[in-house]
């Protein structure tokens, strides 16, 4: 398989500070470890299990992204190696992350995943829910956390006007809750792109794509 040509070619179109993560989800070790012979570190699973089987059988530098929902009762298992939780959607689930990133003596960079698709389906909260979790006195006493900026996708559609747009709303939460930065509050991620709208995401400020079929093939 073409994995490190896929890879050499997607970041050549990357500009120079973006993150590609590359989707290893559903995607088996060998060919996880032929990604990681060419160099690329950081892959992201949307399941935690299957992120804890991989990473007990893959170098330890490999930065861990956990790109999918999270049950806070799960969090334990991938806090003692994950470098990122991309879909924070609560403050009970940051006070979890918190919880277990005490236990191993960690700090765990997260981003809020704020909803910015028409999709009923897609997780995530809305402008107020995300104000009113940045708002609160809490955030300051959750020293084994940062939250490093927002995670978002967009509508699964054809309309790359409507696609843009959505990716502006989460451009725009930078700016719109920057009087929020702190100690462990600090904008300076977007996580937003994957294979087939990262071109545009990148256009409107993504600092983080998520690629899997680019770069592995299409799913099993």
């Amino acid at each position: 398989m073409e994995i490190k040509q896929n890879l050499d070619r997607i970041k050549q179109t990357l500009p120079a500070g973006v993150t590609l993560v590359a989707v290893s989800k559903t995607k088996p070790v060998e060919l996880i470890m032929e990604a990681y012979e060419a160099g690329h570190r950081d892959f992201g699973e949307n399941k935690i299990q299957e992120m804890v089987e991989k990473q007990a059988k893959l170098p330890e530098d490999i930065r861990w992204h956990m790109i999918g929902h999270v049950q806070r009762n799960k969090v334990k298992y991938m806090a003692p190696f994950v470098h990122m939780i991309h879909g924070v959607d609560s403050l009970k689930l940051l006070r979890e992350i918190n919880k277990q990133a005490v236990k191993n003596q960690r700090t765990i960079n997260c981003l809020l995943q704020v909803k910015i698709a028409s999709e009923e389906s897609k997780f995530g909260m809305d402008l107020k829910e995300t104000e009113d979790l940045l708002s609160s006195p809490e955030i300051s006493e959750l020293k084994h956390i940062r939250i490093r900026g927002f995670m978002g996708m967009a509508t699964f559609t054809d309309d790359m006007n409507q696609v843009r747009g959505e990716f502006k709303k989460l451009q725009e939460c930078t700016k719109l809750f920057h009087r929020y930065e702190s100690d462990n509050c600090r904008f300076d991620q977007i996580s937003m792109g994957m294979s087939g709208d990262y071109e545009v995401a990148l256009e409107e400020g993504s600092t983080m794509v998520r690629i899997g079929s680019s770069i592995f093939g299409s799913r099993q």
